[in-house]
């Protein structure tokens, strides 16, 4: 399957999404700051990004808009799993370069979906 980077700051988050992925057969790399996910992401090239917002340092936004704005990285899709539920929120990581946003608490089947939807 996909080699999927998971970045979140929550251990408890960062690990249910692995498991997640890993159970749908996904090969899971990961990092806990938007920081870590763009040097993490330029050295490994993941197939997808599943991104935090809510980070200390660079937040999820920031770091979506800058892998997508780099020509190295700029084809990897980005699906931002967020706690922030607003319309806005959603409205302006789609501006930010994401291709999908998920609102937590995570469903298995969605983020599962979501990760084939975006690789084709």
């Amino acid at each position: 399957m996909a080699r999927v980077m998971v970045v979140d700051d929550s251990p408890t988050d960062k690990e249910f999404l692995k498991q997640v992925l890993q159970r749908a057969g996904h090969e899971v790399l990961e990092a806990a700051t938007g920081a870590d996910a763009i040097e993490l992401v330029r050295a490994n090239r993941p197939d997808c990004v599943v991104m935090d917002v809510v980070m200390p340092g660079m937040n999820g936004f920031q770091a979506t808009r800058i892998l997508s704005k780099d020509p190295a990285t700029a084809a990897i899709p980005i699906i931002v799993v967020s706690s922030k539920s607003q319309e806005t929120d959603r409205v302006w990581a789609l501006r930010q370069g994401a291709r999908e946003y998920i609102v937590k608490p995570v469903k298995d089947t969605d983020l599962v979906g979501k990760i084939r939807s975006v690789l084709g």
